[in-house]
């Protein structure tokens, strides 16, 4: 009797981050779309739709720019809800702050594009000090996330490596570092914003799964790991 209760809780659990989980992906999955939707051919007279097509270089260069920002967020997401059994209030909260911060995206990207198309320097650092500022906040609500997760084990997943969670921490806070540095210096020179945006964006793909992929933060995360315990399987 205990084993079928047992089962039934472990597969509420599973079933309850799982459907988070499928939230997100739906949320980021709309973002990407309206994204796409943005992309217009522009107007043009008979004969002239090769030129048209040029002028699109800044909306198509700012829709990867956030095409890339959606998919890196939702790799770190999908790594973050492998670890997790189960949710409670507090992390579905938590949770849609990384929505809120992702469904913002358009804005930022329409802006950019505008800027782009126009081509005058004062809009362009306006814009690009608006995607730094946005891209810093996705980072920023990841901070509460895996503190809190390491305070309550009873939300991941039996085994996971406490010594994990605890190291994992500081990665918000170095691209947070990378995005408020990037905005300071989109005032004065975009491309060099746009540098350090791209840096930002590299560490947290390479780093999706954890700080462990990077071989010298590995060896570093294998030290700690032996002064802290798992959690319980």
């Amino acid at each position: 009797m205990k084993t079928d209760m047992l089962e039934t809780t472990t597969s509420v659990r599973l079933s309850e981050s799982t459907r988070v989980e499928a939230f997100s992906d739906a949320v980021m999955a709309i973002v990407i779309t309206i994204l796409v939707l943005e992309l217009r051919v522009p107007e043009h007279e008979p004969g002239r739709l090769l030129p048209a097509l040029l002028s699109m270089w800044g909306p198509v260069l700012a829709f990867l720019i956030s095409f890339l920002r959606v998919s890196v967020i939702w790799l770190n997401h999908h790594g973050l809800f492998v670890r997790i059994r189960r949710v409670d209030r507090t992390l579905l909260w938590l949770n849609l702050g990384i929505r809120l911060a992702c469904t913002i995206i358009p804005l930022p990207t329409a802006l950019l594009a505008d800027a782009l198309r126009s081509g005058d320097m004062g809009d362009l650092r306006v814009a690009a000090f608006l995607n730094a500022a946005i891209a810093g906040l996705q980072s920023a609500v990841w901070l509460p996330i895996l503190p809190y997760l390491r305070d309550h084990p009873e939300l991941v997943e039996q085994g996971t490596d406490a010594a994990l969670l605890h190291a994992e921490r500081v990665r918000p806070w170095i691209v947070v570092g990378i995005d408020v540095a990037a905005m300071l210096v989109a005032l004065m020179s975009p491309v060099a914003m746009l540098v350090l945006w791209t840096l930002s964006l590299i560490f947290l793909a390479a780093t999706s799964d954890g700080l462990g992929t990077i071989p010298v933060l590995a060896r570093r995360r294998s030290r700690s790991a032996r002064t802290h315990d798992h959690f319980p399987a």
